[in-house]
């Protein structure tokens, strides 16, 4: 945040300042009393549990200012608060306006069910190789992470990378106005929030409906891939330039050659008459499609494609982990989140992976898939049947399903069990390992499966 006062803020967001100097200037926003920094504006969110309005003065012992919807009138305070309607909408329009009055550079967004993270920290690697690059930190891809995104982009940024995640119907149209994009990316239409957003049709739409506040000139790529956004621009009558990546020769940015190596993925960059050999330490035709797309968005933003692919040889993803130890097994840690698309994903990883040794998959619930989820896990057990998986190992009450469904097959191929809690699978897992074994887990995060990775890495 550069060159931010208290008077900004009223401006911003029409409200009143009911005490305090108005040229306090403010470096951040915080929404989290317990980090609050010198300098930062205090936005306390009313939960659905807490009112954070609470938490205010505590935080104005190091803040430099606060948003309050809950004070009238005159407060007896030396530092300012400023009366709005609404905190979280004060914080949007916040978000608004450092954009559209403040930072003027061109913004990427990245949306879509599956490999948001991936993708964005890709394009954002791949630009930062011609380019003074600015991205969505940590997760702060929501109403409120984006206007925070926002109004942390600064004058020395050239381009911005920012993840934009939804789970209802319109919020896409709230982002994408705050956002106002220069280009789009939606990665895949899955299932994930189908629990709220119903069908796959509709999350399609609402995915799209990014490019509603996009420039003028603005340009949406889609991954010619996904069997929802290969027909995307009849379906949805999208008129906006448009460019489709994948691994598919028909796109206008494609791979081919794919070879999946111990440590890394090679394969050939295709663009036209360009055609370059890419590096990239992470695993999964999702990921190499995912690359594509960094490099694209790269080359389109005028990066020569020589200097994005190589600098793609020191990516390092935020997610998927590979864990390798001397003298034990190798584990994918893929434990942040999961769909139906992102597990076969993995289970992808899992199989194509080069493994001496036996192929393990540890899996929990898919979360957040509403009244179809039964089936969602059922057809998981169905795709791992046609896998080369050696063994499967389940704990959740719908990763149940997972063994009933290929229990139901009367082949011995597959050894499957069934695990009461984390502890048991741990110490299930930890006695039939060996060293030359490749073990995936993957669950939803709420199943917290990373506390079983943590238990088998120091095993």
């Amino acid at each position: 945040m550069e060159n931010i006062t208290v008077k900004d803020i009223v401006k911003m967001t029409g409200g009143v300042l009911l005490c305090g100097d108005e040229n306090t200037v403010i470096t951040d926003i915080c929404i989290n009393s317990k980090e609050i920094k010198e300098g930062d504006l205090f936005v306390p969110i009313i939960g659905e549990n807490v009112d954070a309005h609470r938490f205010i003065e505590s935080a104005l012992e190091k803040g430099a200012a606060t948003l309050t919807s809950e004070h009238d009138g005159a407060i007896a305070a030396e530092k300012p608060y400023i009366r709005v309607d609404d905190t979280q909408e004060a914080l949007k329009r916040i978000g608004a306006g450092i954009r559209t009055g403040l930072i003027d550079i061109p913004v990427v967004a990245v949306t879509g069910s599956v490999g948001k993270t991936t993708t964005r920290t890709m394009i954002a690697h791949a630009l930062s190789a011609g380019k003074e690059t600015y991205q969505t930190e940590k997760n702060f891809n929501s109403q409120i992470g984006v206007p925070i995104t926002l109004s942390r982009m600064s004058a020395g940024d050239e381009i911005a990378v920012l993840e934009l995640g939804i789970s209802e119907d319109g919020q896409m149209d709230v982002l994408s106005e705050m956002v106002r994009p220069d280009m789009a990316v939606v990665t895949t239409i899955g299932v994930a929030h189908i629990e709220f957003m119903k069908t796959r049709e509709n999350i399609r739409k609402q995915k799209l409906s990014i490019i509603h506040s996009m420039k003028k000139d603005g340009i949406l790529f889609l991954n010619g891939d996904d069997d929802m956004l290969q027909d995307a621009v009849k379906t949805e009558k999208i008129t906006c330039k448009t460019i489709y990546y994948g691994t598919e020769s028909w796109c206008d940015y494609y791979a081919k050659n794919i070879v999946f190596h111990s440590d890394h993925t090679t394969f050939t960059f295709v663009h036209g008459a360009q055609q370059k050999e890419v590096f990239l330490k992470a695993f999964g035709k999702h990921n190499v499609a995912n690359c594509v797309a960094a490099l694209a968005v790269a080359n389109e933003n005028g990066v020569p494609i020589e200097k994005a692919v190589a600098y793609m040889e020191s990516y390092e993803g935020p997610r998927q982990k590979i864990i390798k130890a001397d003298g034990k097994f190798t584990m994918i840690d893929d434990t942040y989140n999961a769909s139906p698309d992102s597990m076969r994903a993995s289970i992808d990883v899992l199989c194509d992976m080069p493994c001496k040794g036996k192929r393990v998959a540890m899996l929990g619930d898919m979360l957040e898939l509403g009244d179809n989820s039964e089936e969602y896990h059922r057809a998981i057990g169905r795709y791992l049947m046609s896998k080369s998986v050696d063994e499967v190992y389940v704990v959740g009450e719908l990763a149940s399903y997972i063994k009933d469904e290929m229990m139901k097959s009367a082949s011995d191929k597959i050894r499957v069990f069934s695990l009461s809690d984390r502890e048991e699978a741990a110490m299930s897992l930890m006695a039939v390992l060996q060293p030359e074994d490749l073990l995936l887990v993957k669950a939803s995060n709420g199943m917290h499966l990373d506390e079983l990775v943590n238990i088998l890495k120091s095993s």
